[in-house]
């Protein structure tokens, strides 16, 4: 079943992953106990604002800053916070 991501979901790490930079590259990573992924500009930007955000504001702060379109990039934001779902990175509240 595929997941869905609420408008007022508020995505946020899950426990025991922390997003920090990588002092060796220099490149946002997430640890977590099981390992590290490198993370691309795109999802360090959206994962800098899962801080008690909602989906909607996530992606409207986004949209502001990058002078975006917010339809196209919530597709975007969406797609990238389903994927860490999916992997366990991220908890959906």
């Amino acid at each position: 079943m595929p997941i869905e991501i609420a408008d007022v979901a508020q995505p946020r790490l899950a426990k025991g992953v922390r997003l920090q930079t990588d002092s060796a590259t220099g490149k946002s990573v997430l640890l977590f106990p099981e390992g590290i992924v490198e993370l691309n500009e795109t999802a360090q930007e959206i994962l800098s604002r899962c801080n008690g955000r909602t989906f909607n504001e996530i992606v409207r702060a986004l949209a502001e800053e990058y002078d975006s379109d917010v339809a196209a990039l919530a597709l975007d934001v969406r797609e990238t916070l389903i994927d860490l779902h999916q992997r366990k990175l991220i908890e959906l509240i």
